[in-house]
């Protein structure tokens, strides 16, 4: 079951998944907010009795039960009764919410604002705007009269206001200041007292080339100070408008090429609005081609590329022009190295649709290309399902694209190839083989998005045939190519496979061993505002678990972390700890095969970890099959970021069990 998530940047909700948790009414909510302000430690009896009522009734503290019952109910539905609570705990004389940090959204966006502080600059905004992202409404918004919330309210409203105003402040240091402009308009329609926001807002426009907007906002924030609270503007903004006035220097944008490439984008944009029409075929295509580059340029740009990818597919769609939804659609050649869909509902829908234009598409020569893009992308969405369809597909593209002999087609058919390389374990010399011609494609024709690719999948490919002196190569060299090219997101899978160089070279002694979980902890913080949920989600325990029994050590399956699509790999094992051992049993034979995905092989260890445990022979004879074709390789290691040891350490320990 997936981990419950909590809400109090808006509405004091909760989750399980995408599902809204039934809590009931007020004072229940009251119950859990109070405990999640109370951040893992014990609330007394009396104290939450204090705080729901102004005069408690003669049965308040059964109530307050009452309202505990309820919310376990809702929170743990699967637990036995009579069984311990494991995430609203009884301790001492009241109750504490043991929620894991990622689990609250109030504590999510601190950690992101304190990491923002840390990061490079450059890095820091999409940071601050994915935590920004977090809120819904006013912080417990429903307990904004209430004593216990008001404190908590005020810091939290206060950190916010200060996350919009570092964030703008940064655009603008960075040469950025046209993206601060509409966020800080908004940010003072609500909060017309802040003096810092005036000054960033009015020196964004003055670096935007808009000196008049700029006095315009300074005159406003002056007559606003006086007139209602009867203060003159502070020195910052009076040095500021004085500034302006004598068009200070200083004033500037930092760097005279990020001003012009600035100017430039602006004025080529404008030349684009006032020449091609609005609802031109032209603008959709342009539209697609500007979402490709924006895929490749952190999280941020990887999100809002996603977000709008299928609605300039319908609209292309709605035309009734195959062709130039085929255009549209094959277009997003964005290589891909990850074998699981951020979001596989969106996924669905891109197969559905160019599986239609296929079809609509007329069979001729000069549709080849068009059908090679399609079938790629079908290739490409459809990762990580267990299918037919995506292998054939994959393969008719990349006969295609030999045929046509186009480089370019070509590297986007490979991409769809290596998508459907898992199918089973031990494919890395094959998926080797693909980052190969990839490499050479982009080096020889400039295809630097394939050459990175190519470089991210034999780095993969080679941690999983145990050679890390050529994984330390790629890593090396597509974090040259990164830097060269302005590539962020590369940097997120190299510090992974740090991580999973020193977990594969750790010995058994605790030190060694915390080094590497320390390792992948440090890697798992650059996933945060990376756009990736289809590899965030689940992989950090996944790749702890891993590390444990690599080391032969006991699972320690933390069942309240987020586990994503890994969850029913750990849930046995947080069985077996309890003692459980007939439904771990069950769990384990419920268990599907792993999905065609870079983790293939990881998860067939784990299932091996929990037959061993358990003595399941028809489950050892299975992993030992599936498992078998990867012998000499080290497990997981294939997804270039965690690795669950040496296969043969599992298949040894299978066939002597088995044996036995």
């Amino acid at each position: 079951m997936e981990a419950v998530t909590f809400g109090v940047l808006g509405a004091v909700t909760a989750w399980r998944g995408p599902d809204v948790l039934a809590l009931k009414g007020p004072r229940h909510r009251a119950v859990l907010a109070r405990l999640i302000l109370a951040r893992r430690r014990v609330v007394p009896v009396a104290r939450l009795v204090d705080d729901l009522w102004d005069a408690p009734p003669p049965r308040a503290v059964g109530a307050v039960r009452t309202f505990v019952g309820d919310l376990r109910r809702a929170l743990e539905p699967e637990r036995p009764p009579r069984a311990p609570a494991r995430l609203l705990v009884t301790e001492g004389p009241g109750y504490a919410l043991r929620a894991a940090t990622a689990t609250v959204d109030a504590w999510r966006f601190e950690a992101a604002v304190a990491e923002a502080d840390r990061m490079p600059a450059a890095q820091a905004p999409d940071r601050l705007r994915v935590a920004l992202g977090e809120w819904r409404g006013p912080a417990y918004a429903e307990f904004g009269a209430a004593d216990w919330a008001r404190g908590e309210r005020s810091r939290l409203t206060e950190l916010r206001l200060r996350a919009v105003e570092r964030r703008a402040e940064l655009l603008v240091e960075l040469g950025r200041a046209s993206e601060a402009v509409p966020d800080l308009d908004a940010h003072l329609a609500e909060h017309p007292w802040r003096e810092e926001s005036w000054r960033l807002l009015a020196l964004a426009l003055y670096r935007t080339g808009r000196q008049a907007d700029a006095l315009a906002v300074l005159r406003r924030a002056r007559a606003l100070l006086a007139g209602r609270l009867g203060i003159d503007p502070g020195p910052r903004l009076r040095r500021l408008e004085a500034g302006i006035l004598a068009q200070d220097p200083d004033l500037d944008p930092p760097g005279e090429p990020a001003d012009a490439a600035a100017r430039l984008w602006a004025r080529a944009t404008e030349a684009y609005d006032r020449t091609v029409a609005a609802g031109s075929r032209a603008r959709l295509e342009s539209t697609v081609g500007l979402l490709r580059s924006l895929a490749v340029t952190g999280g941020g740009g990887l999100e809002a590329a996603r977000e709008h990818r299928m609605t300039a597919v319908q609209a292309a769609e709605e035309t009734g022009d195959a062709e130039l939804t085929a255009r549209v659609i094959g277009a997003y050649d964005v290589p891909a190295n990850w074998t699981r869909s951020d979001d596989p509902e969106l996924a669905r829908s891109l197969v559905a649709a160019a599986e239609r234009t296929l079809a609509a598409l007329p069979e001729s020569p000069t549709t080849d290309a068009a059908r090679c893009r399609l079938l790629a992308t079908v290739a490409l969405e459809s990762r990580g399902v267990r299918s037919p369809r995506g292998p054939r597909a994959a393969a008719e593209a990349e006969r295609i694209a030999r045929r046509l002999d186009d480089p370019a087609l070509l590297a986007f058919a490979l991409n769809g190839v290596f998508m459907q390389s898992c199918t089973r374990a031990g494919l890395a010399p094959r998926r080797d083989a693909i980052g190969a011609e990839l490499v050479a494609l982009g080096t020889r024709h400039g295809l630097v998005n394939y050459e990175v690719l190519g470089h991210l999948i034999r780095l993969q490919a080679r941690s999983a045939l145990a050679d890390l002196t050529a994984a330390d190569a790629h890593a090396s060299a597509v974090d040259r190519l990164a830097e060269r090219h302005e590539r962020p997101l590369v940097a997120v899978f190299t510090a992974w496979y740090l991580a999973l160089r020193r977990a594969a070279t750790a010995d058994c002694s605790a030190d060694s061993h915390d080094r590497a979980e320390a390792a992948y902890r440090s890697a798992a913080g650059r996933l945060d505002g990376a756009g990736m949920p289809g590899l965030e989600r689940g992989l950090l325990p996944l790749a702890l678990l891993g590390l444990r029994l690599a080391h032969g050590r006991p699972a320690a399956v933390d069942p309240g972390a987020d586990w994503g699509p890994y969850r029913p790999w750990a849930e046995p094992f947080a069985l077996l700890a309890e003692g459980r051992d007939t439904e771990a049993r069950g769990a384990l034979r419920a268990l599907p095969e792993p999905p065609p995905d870079l983790l293939y092989e990881a998860l067939c260890c784990a299932e091996a970890a929990l037959a061993l445990a358990l003595g399941d022979r028809p489950a050892l004879r299975r992993t030992y099959d599936r498992l078998l074709p990867a012998s000499g390789e080290l497990a997981g290691a294939g997804s270039g970021l965690l690795t669950f040891g040496p296969v043969d350490g599992w298949l040894d320990a299978i066939r002597r069990t088995l044996d036995a």
